[in-house]
């Protein structure tokens, strides 16, 4: 019974999801396009901004440009750099405090994932000022209008530059959750490829991934539309192409520029159709334990399609087609099994770990309960899972 109401729960959410109202950013593409955003902000009659980013960001000057764009056009900043990995309701508020205190208008979301997440969160917090982040996390808790955000991702792997998400984290207790809303869509996503060329190559390895499997999990899954079956398909074939050159040779921008494509439209895709427990479990290990997000996401994605078992044999089987794996011999279990193989391998190949590191077994417990509140029944999973499925999922990735 408790399968059957994950399933109404979902189709039910389906159906409202035909009526929100979606929107993707307007795009600024290709090299140097982040020097267009600082005119794009004034022709808004904006007068005053928060960029919310991290130390890494700004050691590296990545922003320098755009802190001179802003100037020449007029428009004042002010600049968040304590956002963490995971960031934490602590950061959200610190960051929110000094949008206020500057009289700030919008908001520049500039960094990876944590930045992004950071942002958006602001943004719901100035949206309802009345609310906590605890009572916004869910599903569709905001519902007003956000201020103005600008995403510029350095990253090529959240994906956030085009989703409903915001995922934070509570430092007392160790939890991660997400809040989702249509209202944390940023307005513009600037994908200016030479932003990801100073990336190490475990991060490119470890978005790259991410990516990847936000494009799987929405693929398989019970949500899709038109729009997210091609917007999925096109990022894993653009990620098998690109995501190894990008991390072997980081100055190839055609690399970079295919890789931040990809990071969007598997963004695009997930933000719709959304995801599975592979997202779950990743949550809850970065929640316990600061795992990187992308990095938890490459290891447990092929441990959870190979628990599947049939439950996914034929998406993957199209999958595995789509990046001419195959051959007309091969069964759909066949074909599915050399999509995992792939992942695998390009995992290996990328210096990735098969397992998770620092697991405690006492742990286990809360975060199998953690997981499983999150994904079920809200994810359109392609099986659901009860809690005897993530604990066994936890002893397959854990050292």
């Amino acid at each position: 019974m408790y399968k059957l109401y994950c399933r109404v729960y979902q189709s039910t959410f389906k159906i409202i999801s035909h009526v929100l109202p979606w929107r993707k950013p307007e795009l600024l593409e290709g090299e140097n396009s982040l020097r267009k955003l600082p005119k794009l902000i004034r022709d808004q009659e904006i007068r005053s901004v928060l960029i919310v980013t991290d130390q890494g960001i700004t050691s590296l000057g990545l922003m320098d440009e755009l802190r001179v764009g802003l100037r020449d056009y007029g428009i004042n900043y002010v600049v968040y750099d304590k956002t963490v990995p995971n960031p934490t309701i602590e950061n959200i508020e610190e960051a929110l405090e000094m949008y206020h205190a500057h009289a700030c208008e919008g908001l520049i979301a500039f960094g990876g994932g944590s930045p992004m997440d950071c942002a958006k969160a602001v943004g719901a917090r100035v949206a309802r000022p009345e609310k906590s982040l605890e009572q916004m996390r869910g599903v569709l808790k905001v519902k007003k209008e956000i201020p103005p955000l600008f995403a510029v991702p350095t990253t090529a792997g959240t994906g956030s530059e085009a989703t409903v998400a915001a995922v934070i984290s509570n430092s007392k207790t160790h939890e991660k959750y997400p809040i989702n809303d249509s209202v944390l869509i940023p307005n513009v996503a600037v994908l200016d490829p030479l932003l990801t060329v100073k990336l190490p190559p475990s991060i490119t390895a470890m978005t790259g991934m991410d990516a990847l499997t936000h494009a799987v999990e929405a693929y398989i899954g019970r949500s899709n539309t038109n729009e997210t079956i091609q917007c999925s398909k096109e990022a894993v074939k653009l990620i098998f192409e690109h995501l190894y050159e990008a991390y072997s040779n980081g100055s190839n921008i055609t690399a970079r520029s295919q890789m931040q494509k990809a990071s969007y439209l598997a963004g695009v895709a997930f933000t719709r159709a959304y995801i599975g427990y592979v997202h779950a479990i990743a949550h809850t290990l970065g929640g316990f334990y600061s795992v990187p997000h992308g990095l938890a996401n490459a290891i447990i994605l092929p441990r959870v399609l190979e628990y599947y078992g049939s439950a996914v044999h034929k998406p993957l089987a199209e999958l595995a087609d789509l990046i001419e794996l195959t051959n007309e011999r091969d069964t759909e279990e066949q074909k599915a099994k050399k999509f995992i193989a792939a992942i695998k391998q390009l995992n290996a190949d990328m210096n990735i770990p098969e397992k998770v590191s620092g697991i405690v077994d006492s742990d286990i417990s809360l975060m199998v309960e953690r997981a499983h509140k999150e994904a079920n029944p809200l994810y359109p999973v392609p099986k659901i899972l009860l809690r005897n499925d993530l604990a066994e999922l936890f002893e397959r990735i854990k050292e």
